[in-house]
């Protein structure tokens, strides 16, 4: 999967779609620091150990890098940013039971609003899953990287620390 770029200077207006999500019960907020173990649990449930790792840097930020969708205090999706690396989306996700209800979508920009507001114009979505779903939501572009996997085929130091070319 592709690393993928996005601009985060006109991002798509969210106030509608979230307004959507709360008529039909669904909130959308940024997590509070005693959500995270029921985080971690969601996502254990749903997702990865390695999603949940990545996921807990977010609440040793401040503010706290998660955005979480929640119905009456049940966690339904969630998307992290500047957990991987500085400036980078994700991971995220969505209870599969609850796909197909826009959740993702706003969650996912809601984390670039919170990437812009850190200041930052682009974005990278590192080893992005579903290129179309980016694309179509905000515009964003593979990074070609030819044989070359981005930060998650890093398997050493960096050659700066061992004193070797690269």
């Amino acid at each position: 999967m592709p690393d993928m770029l996005c601009s985060l200077v006109r991002l798509p207006e969210i106030r509608p779609e979230l307004d959507r999500l709360r008529a039909g019960g669904i909130i959308i907020r940024r997590a509070n620091p005693w959500e995270l173990t029921p985080t971690r649990e969601f996502i254990l449930q749903h997702f990865t150990r390695g999603w949940a790792d990545e996921t807990e840097v977010a609440f040793f930020q401040q503010p706290i890098t998660c955005f979480l969708a929640v119905r009456e205090e049940k966690i339904l999706g969630f998307a992290d940013y500047e957990c991987t690396r500085k400036n980078y989306f994700g991971p995220t996700g969505v209870d599969p039971a609850e796909r197909g209800k826009g959740i993702g979508k706003v969650l996912f920009i809601a984390a670039l609003y919170g990437l812009r507001d850190l200041g930052y114009t682009y974005a990278v979505i590192g080893d992005a899953g579903p290129v179309d779903f980016y694309r179509k939501a905000v515009d964003a572009i593979p990074i070609e990287l030819g044989n070359q996997k981005g930060i998650y085929g890093l398997d050493g130091e960096p050659a700066f620390l061992t004193g070797t070319k690269g």
